[in-house]
């Protein structure tokens, strides 16, 4: 079998890397193909994959709209010379577009809810999977799971911290440090909403340098006062970072669902909600804000609590239990399909026998 799978962020790497790991050792093939953006080739590169850049995305409204057109040239191109029996993504408009043209299934993961973007891919495609608390109603390809992206490569099955985090962020094995994440709002999702105040951001940053080893990742510019704050390791160590990080503050919903997973304390700043964040405050793991109001607080009330590791490692056990390993379900569906599909939307349940 032939896979081609499109990448459109840099946590997409992840969320097909064991998929891809067993598939090959199967002996299936399997292509990937993704815009720059921020650390995908990184990504894919670190993890020695095959891959197809199509060149940098575009930011504007007008340079969007062109991509689109751009980018389903080169997928097709890639497409008509890889041959591939199956398309896989997490939302990639290109992927299902292009896998429609040729007759070829198209099989997306969504837990975003970006109406924008799946309008744009779902008659293409033959199956959604998406986290069950999700509120979009997609119809009838749709097919709702109990797990969440972020289980596919930091549950424990696929992911162990190492300690050897310390030695890349020049820290001592003791030293409690934090993570702060920033977006660059160029995003079609990130239209209209925000996360911190320039007020509030100067704020923690002051906060969390004087308590903790803090480490800033962005991505865009910062101002020259945060710069020394800015992370020095290889992308694909970042989830040792947050493994062993005391606390992880986000503006992004995917590195906050990460160090939710990881029984991290995690907080998430942002005026766009996301089900899987919200999903996760109900373990504790997470706590969302929609403003940077009251972040602070938060902070200072995470650091008050006893023996916050232990507390938090059994939130997250709580949060296993009630979840599948998605990677073992979708290595199924996929070298099953067509076969898998119909048993999962006769059966729902049938997806409990990949529990945790």
């Amino acid at each position: 079998m032939k896979i081609l799978i499109d990448i459109g962020h840099p946590a997409h790497v992840h969320i097909f890397k064991h998929f891809t790991r067993e598939m090959q050792k199967n002996n299936h093939e399997v292509l990937f193909t993704c815009r720059e953006k921020e650390f995908e080739i990184d990504l894919l590169r670190a993890e020695g994959f095959r891959f197809i850049s199509f060149g940098k995305k575009y930011k504007s409204l007008f340079g969007k709209i062109l991509g689109l057109l751009v980018f389903n040239l080169k997928m097709l191109k890639a497409a008509l010379k890889f041959k591939p029996d199956v398309f896989l993504s997490a939302g990639s408009m290109y992927a299902a577009q292009v896998a429609w043209l040729l007759r070829k299934p198209h099989i997306s993961m969504e837990d975003t809810g970006n109406m924008e973007q799946i309008k744009l891919y779902l008659p293409f495609s033959k199956v959604v999977f998406t986290p069950y608390e999700i509120p979009e109603q997609l119809g009838k390809k749709q097919f709702r799971y109990h797990s969440y992206h972020e289980l596919c490569y930091l549950s424990p099955p696929y992911f162990t911290p190492n300690e050897d985090i310390y030695s890349f962020l020049e820290i001592p094995r003791d030293q409690k440090f934090a993570i702060l994440r920033f977006v660059s709002w160029d995003a079609t999702h990130d239209v209209g909403q925000g996360g911190f105040t320039a007020e509030h951001k100067d704020q923690i940053v002051e906060y969390l340098s004087k308590n903790y080893a803090l480490f800033i990742s962005s991505e865009g510019d910062v101002p020259d006062r945060y710069k020394k704050y800015l992370f020095k390791i290889p992308p694909d160590k970042m989830h040792d970072a947050m493994a062993f990080a005391s606390l992880v503050v986000s503006e992004g919903a995917t590195m906050a669902s990460e160090a939710g997973v990881l029984g991290t304390p995690s907080i998430y700043v942002n005026s766009l909600v996301r089900c899987y964040n919200e999903d996760q405050e109900k373990y504790g793991l997470v706590f969302n804000f929609q403003s940077s109001e009251g972040v602070l607080a938060k902070i200072k009330a995470i650091q008050e609590i006893e023996d916050v590791e232990e507390v938090f490692e059994k939130r997250r056990q709580n949060m296993l239990a009630d979840k599948i390993d998605f990677t073992s379900f979708l290595l199924w569906f996929v070298q099953e399909y067509p076969a898998s599909q119909k048993i999962i939307f006769d059966d729902p349940a049938y997806q409990e026998r990949f529990k945790f």
